[in-house]
């Protein structure tokens, strides 16, 4: 069964975690416009060159631009039967020319979660700097506090991770996505052919439990054919 999706959700929603998981059992590549864009610039592919210079700056890369590298990676043998689109579209624009590209999308998955949970969530995680291992005071806590369970080194809290930082990104984010998000659901309200499903999942407890909801809301939609029925927003059906 075909299954091409987009996936949305804030920083700390579990977003990777659930990408992997759905490329990983539908068989579907997970393509994050970040990996993107490093592999057409490592390449060297025109509209990877194009795009170097607002990668190494650190600006946004236009949004023509990003439609282009999106088109040309969909247009790879292992999309024939679905993708998974994360950190595309960002702005209405790119969902606007991704619809008028006739690229079809079979659903839009919201990952939501509420901001203090986000905060949390990243602000009680501890890296090993010399490694990259990374801990959680709740959720994955070292051996003893704050000290690497394999060096006995310190541990430390990246600047992005503290609570004014993760308040600044999240803001950013709502303000960014929240266009493209309502851009989906009125889509999705209008019962237009073509138009894709909406899913809303809840994505705050375990993340078994969150990846049963998703599948569930997967089965609800028609696109997998097991698991148990979840609350969906879909075509037709989008509870405010």
């Amino acid at each position: 069964m075909t299954m091409r999706l987009i996936l949305i959700g804030p920083p700390g929603s579990g977003k990777s975690t659930q990408a992997t998981g759905l490329s990983a059992s539908h068989g579907i590549p997970w393509i994050a416009t970040g990996d993107m864009l490093r592999a057409a610039i490592r390449r060297g592919t025109p509209l990877g060159e194009a795009a170097r210079p607002f990668v190494e700056s650190g600006g946004l890369v236009p949004d023509e631009l990003m439609v282009r590298l999106v088109k040309e990676r969909l247009a790879h043998p292992d999309c024939r039967h679905g993708f998974l689109l994360d950190g595309f579209p960002r702005t209405v624009v790119q969902a606007e020319a991704l619809r008028s590209a006739g690229i079809a999308i079979d659903a839009v998955i919201e990952l939501a979660i509420d901001d203090m949970e986000i905060v949390r969530r990243l602000s009680g995680r501890r890296v090993h700097p010399a490694s990259g291992r990374t801990y959680h005071v709740v959720f994955h806590p070292p051996q003893h506090a704050d000290r690497d369970d394999v060096t006995g080194e310190r541990l430390v809290q990246r600047d992005d991770d503290a609570p004014a930082s993760i308040t600044r990104r999240l803001r950013a984010y709502r303000e960014q996505t929240q266009p493209v998000i309502e851009y989906y659901r009125r889509w999705a309200d209008s019962r237009e052919a073509g138009a894709p499903h909406y899913i809303r999942v809840n994505a705050a407890g375990p993340e078994a439990e969150i990846r049963t909801r998703l599948h569930s809301a997967l089965r609800a939609a028609g696109l997998v054919a097991n698991g148990r029925s979840a609350s969906i927003e879909q075509r037709g059906h989008t509870p405010r």
